[in-house]
């Protein structure tokens, strides 16, 4: 991880000094992070109810400019020169901005709700990354008790597909504790409190790995 990008990772643990436990956690999660996209992976996140929620948000901080600014690479601006409409390249060139590729699997309804219908409610996240996983790519699997059956079989999933997987939990980690590749357990036991927790940890994680890629030299 560059200088930089960890002094950003590390400005969450001054503004969170209740945090601090988290530490080790969340900077192997952000290396493994940036390890995975500099291998040209991909972030797949999952959770429920208001942990669904952060984990579009994820996504969303991933997938376009976050803090830094992202412009399209020379490779980028040339294909798109080369491939779209000359009246729609200079357009595209203006506005796109570099992503770094992540995908959540709660936004899938039509196949979600066929799944669970079909098949099994519980197992619609463990299909997606059956479908979608790959060696090499990271699992975030956000659950406040660490115990959501739907998020446990979809990281025993996610290690027969060859994914590293990134706890995001309460104190306690539940089973997540021991079946997670790496661990942040945030310090609360009620619910709304560990989600107060989980958006800094994630802003935190996004924003050093946005450096890494993006930031200035």
């Amino acid at each position: 991880m560059k200088e930089n990008s960890l002094k950003k990772l590390n400005e969450l643990f001054i503004r969170y000094p209740s945090l601090s436990s988290c530490k080790e956690g969340t900077t192997e999660a952000a290396q493994t992070i940036i390890d995975c996209y500099a291998n040209g992976n991909k972030v797949i996140t999952a959770g429920n109810g208001g942990s669904a929620a952060d984990a579009e948000h994820i996504v969303g901080e991933l997938m376009k400019g976050f803090i830094s600014k992202r412009l399209l690479d020379e490779t980028t601006i040339g294909k798109i020169r080369e491939n779209s409409r000359p009246n729609a390249a200079d357009y595209l060139i203006k506005n796109l901005q570099m992503p770094l590729s992540a995908i959540s699997l709660v936004n899938q309804v039509a196949l979600g709700t066929a799944f669970a219908n079909d098949q099994a409610a519980d197992l619609v996240f463990a299909q997606q990354i059956l479908g979608m996983g790959n060696n090499g790519d990271v699992f975030i699997a956000i659950s406040t008790s660490g115990n959501s059956k739907n998020i446990l079989y979809a990281v025993d999933i996610a290690k027969v597909k060859g994914l590293t997987t990134i706890a995001l939990t309460g104190k306690s980690g539940g089973a997540l504790k021991d079946m997670a590749d790496i661990l942040i357990n945030v310090p609360e036991e009620e619910t709304y409190k560990i989600q107060e927790l989980h958006l800094p940890v994630y802003h935190a994680l996004c924003i050093a790995v946005e450096e890494e890629f993006f930031g200035e030299e």
